[in-house]
């Protein structure tokens, strides 16, 4: 947990995440990141030397109407000190039964967004902090330019004028299979994803073709993220990002 909070600390620092007083929305899937996430700020809000909240939020989206058991989050949110909401909604019944979406992960992300959005504004918050972690930014850097044949990824820190509320991405910095291992380790609870798409988008496409490129040119993940923020590009700051294996 100390390597996964060295990571955290250094991506809010460089990008100045969290001012004092700062209520922030935790969005949690369920899985994997979003628990790390979780697990990560509650334990640094114990030392930073700002003093922030946190509140964790859970959209369950109802796939096939049935309701996501998330009892263990639940207990584990008890034992933390955490505040948490669930929200249930009718994402899944208007994704996969009203509309039948063939490609349903954009529309889902959109609702799924804006629903978010309006459940931190309810619970009182100015920040929402999102799972993203350090191979998600190289895989939306290469979704867009393969798909939209735009150069662009997500910022580290998104103002919404629409909402007046800060979009953070506290765990930038970690590679994804770190996550992986620091939640097996900790025992993090996580729940499984039902959605019918799981697996068979295009984001799991981009993931396998990296992993692929991994194997015939070693480090081209590292390196693509080397570029985007040696270009500065949508708010990634030039110089500021250390290599995803240098020590803090």
């Amino acid at each position: 947990m100390q390597r996964m909070l060295s990571y955290v600390r250094r991506a809010v620092d460089d990008y100045n995440m969290i001012n004092e007083g700062d209520k922030i929305a935790v969005g949690v899937s369920g899985g994997k990141d979003s628990m790390m996430l979780l697990s990560a700020l509650s334990a640094l809000r114990r030392f930073y030397p700002k003093s922030f909240e946190i509140v964790a939020i859970t959209l369950d989206p109802q796939f096939k109407g049935v309701e996501t058991d998330y009892s263990e989050i639940e207990q584990y949110c008890k034992e933390q000190n955490i505040e948490y909401h669930i929200k249930r909604t009718e994402i899944g019944s208007i994704i996969f039964d009203v509309r039948e979406e063939k490609n349903p992960c954009s529309l889902c992300a959109r609702m799924r967004r804006g629903a978010l959005h309006d459940a931190s504004l309810e619970y009182g918050c100015s920040k929402i902090a999102l799972g993203h972690h350090y191979n998600d930014v190289v895989e939306t850097f290469l979704m867009n330019l393969f798909l939209e044949g735009r150069v662009g990824c997500f910022s580290p820190v998104t103002y919404l004028s629409r909402k007046d509320i800060y979009m953070i991405r506290p765990l930038i910095y970690i590679p994804e299979n770190e996550i992986e291992t620091a939640v097996k380790r900790i025992g993090l609870p996580v729940v499984k994803s039902v959605c019918p798409a799981d697996k068979v988008t295009k984001r799991q496409e981009t993931k396998d073709l990296l992993s692929l490129a991994e194997i015939k040119y070693p480090g081209i993940t590292e390196r693509v993220f080397g570029a985007l923020v040696r270009l500065g590009i949508d708010g990634w700051q030039k110089g500021s990002v250390k290599g995803k294996n240098d020590d803090t």
